[in-house]
């Protein structure tokens, strides 16, 4: 096992991890992005299962948030601002009238400090970044994110943060993930299997109502496995909204364990998340003219599973917390573990 660094701009470095079963993980220290993940098929073919910009200096924008560190909030914020403890808080509007993933001052454009990790089973780099007032978000939140690769193949990525003052802290990263391989076809063909019983409604701006819909006989009813193809090509309200294709959050029964296979490559990726649920998207929107290290991106060209917190959560008291407090610890973990089928 190793890790290899080569910098990438005069601030930028890229940290490759390399285990012994021929998997390996690049990251920046730029947003934490994760630029490749590349596994075997089953033919034992090594290719890239995430999507990412062909030239690096792409990422300076990057508006499709590919692979990037999102927070201290990721999601979307109503009204782009929110009450706590009786003031309220005015953040940017990046999202029409609304607040999208922390803004221009998120956790997808802070240049990382880096500390290489090694074990004699493990490989990882821990990323380290304190807010102090850097964002229109209460206080000043200390925050670690580590990336360790092992030998059976596991990504894990542990979130750790602090805070001074109340304040909002819901984490992911923003991973399109695509199982074919150097995104050869779309996502259309994966098969997605998670324990969850309802899922938030979302308004025409994509903004979540507060009203948890079941997903008993509906093509959001993940329980027994489904093809990602059923809620791009059937009629629903819902799936419209979402310009044909889902941009929801589901809320985990018991813990978070989510299966996709892709049956051709015959590569299986399982997730495993301390985190209450998660916004499935499944690239609805994705530019065409975006220039990917795989040819060009297109609708549908990758999914993500951004395990997190809601920050729904901010308006709608129904749902689990984000406000992180002075004497608490924000400690969540989701890792990804690939395998052959």
């Amino acid at each position: 096992m190793k890790i290899l660094t080569k910098a990438v701009t005069e601030k930028w470095k890229e940290y490759t991890l390399i285990n012994d079963k021929q998997m390996s993980v690049s990251l920046l220290n730029y947003g934490g992005i994760i630029t490749k993940i590349m596994v075997p098929d089953r033919d034992g073919n090594i290719e890239n299962v995430v999507l990412g910009y062909k030239n690096y200096t792409d990422y300076n924008i990057n508006s499709a948030f590919f692979g990037a560190l999102v927070g201290p909030v990721a999601g979307r914020i109503q009204g782009a601002s929110f009450q706590l403890n009786g003031k309220e808080y005015l953040l940017e509007k990046n999202h029409g009238l609304h607040h999208l993933h922390s803004g221009a001052n998120g956790f997808h454009q802070v240049i990382w400090d880096v500390q290489p990790l090694q074990t004699d089973d493990t490989v990882g780099v821990k990323l380290t970044h304190n807010t102090a007032g850097s964002n229109e978000f209460p206080g000043n939140v200390s925050v670690a994110v580590t990336y360790t690769l092992t030998n059976r193949n596991e990504l894990t990525i542990h979130y750790h943060a602090t805070t001074d003052k109340t304040t909002p802290v819901a984490l992911t990263n923003h991973s399109y993930f695509n199982l074919n391989g150097n995104a050869k076809h779309s996502v259309k063909n994966h098969v997605v299997a998670f324990n969850s019983d309802s899922f938030i409604e979302l308004d025409h701006e994509l903004i979540p109502t507060g009203k948890q819909l079941d997903v008993k006989q509906t093509t959001f009813n993940f329980r027994n496995g489904r093809y990602l193809a059923d809620g791009m090509l059937t009629p629903s309200e819902q799936h419209e909204i979402a310009s044909g294709g889902y941009d929801h959050y589901f809320l985990f029964d018991g813990i978070g364990n989510i299966q996709v296979t892709e049956k051709k490559s015959g590569r299986v990726m399982n997730i495993t998340t301390s985190q209450p649920g998660m916004v499935l998207y499944t690239a609805n929107t994705l530019e065409k003219d975006m220039k990917l290290a795989n040819g060009f991106a297109d609708k549908y060209m990758g999914v993500c599973f951004e395990t997190q917190g809601t920050p729904a959560s901010l308006h709608h008291k129904q749902f689990p917390s984000i406000l992180l407090e002075p004497n608490e610890t924000y400690q969540e973990q989701t890792v990804y573990s690939f395998h052959i089928k």
